[in-house]
């Protein structure tokens, strides 16, 4: 089969341990012409191509202007910009915990491909593992898992997987249009999110503002935060929530 032609391809290549949780390895080089390109275009009887280059000759702050027209006053993280933000992609190759990589595998307007779990990128250790007095605990057990692991792949690689605890870290890859960075970025980095993918999220919003601050600009739902109880707020509202209800209608 094909996984077994590939394993072939690439036998003797290197094994790489390299860890950066958020990496931007690809983008478009000219995304202010063609989100400009595609925002303009329904509105005109030009081609793509007109567009584009006329795009190319307008000043920054003309083009800032016709972007900021073109996402709107978002009132709230649903509100997404127009599809010519499809227009434009970008690829992350990230490395986290495979816990994160549960949630944010999930997501469906975009492509993503992994690699094969393993114990040869580490682990994520808790912080609240660490104040509760488990650090030795929790390093035992996942040495006990990288032992188990190790001489499971020795024959069976891709079944040894399910001996993998979900704090070890996996590499894997995302491409995804500029509209789902939106979508993908506002919603995983929201305060009731998991630290470890809140990470994630803020890290690539931040990549992305780095070479494109101005089709950034519109994401103004990012939560760039830390937080020490996460859920805290969301609970405390649903409690009172809960009390209003009772109030009104009895236990």
């Amino acid at each position: 089969g094909v996984g077994r032609d590939m394993a072939e391809s690439v036998k003797g290549l290197p094994e790489s341990r390299k860890y950066e949780e958020v990496m931007l390895v690809d983008y478009d080089r000219d995304a202010y012409g063609k989100v400009i390109a595609a925002s303009l275009y329904p509105h005109t009887a030009m081609t793509l191509e007109e567009l584009e280059n006329y795009a190319k000759n307008i000043s920054e702050d003309e083009k800032r202007k016709i972007m900021a027209r073109y996402v709107g006053e978002r009132k709230n993280r649903r509100q997404k910009p127009g599809r010519g933000f499809e227009r434009v992609y970008y690829t992350f190759e990230i490395c986290a915990n495979f816990g994160a990589y549960r949630d944010l595998h999930r997501h469906r307007v975009l492509t993503q491909q992994r690699q094969l779990l393993t114990t040869r990128l580490g682990y994520k250790l808790p912080k609240e593992v660490v104040d509760a007095g488990y650090e030795s605990d929790f390093r035992n057990s996942m040495e006990l898992a990288k032992n188990a692991y190790e001489e499971i792949a020795k024959k069976y690689p891709k079944e040894a997987q399910y001996a993998v605890p979900l704090a070890y870290n996996i590499r894997w890859q995302i491409t995804m249009n500029l509209r789902e960075v939106y979508h993908f970025c506002e919603l995983r980095s929201i305060q009731q999110g998991h630290p470890d993918y809140r990470s994630v999220a803020q890290k690539m919003y931040l990549k992305v503002r780095e070479v494109h601050p101005m089709l950034a600009e519109g994401m103004k739902f990012m939560d760039m935060k830390e937080y020490e109880f996460e859920r805290l707020e969301a609970e405390k509202r649903t409690d009172k929530k809960l009390e209003e209800i009772r109030e009104r209608y009895g236990n």
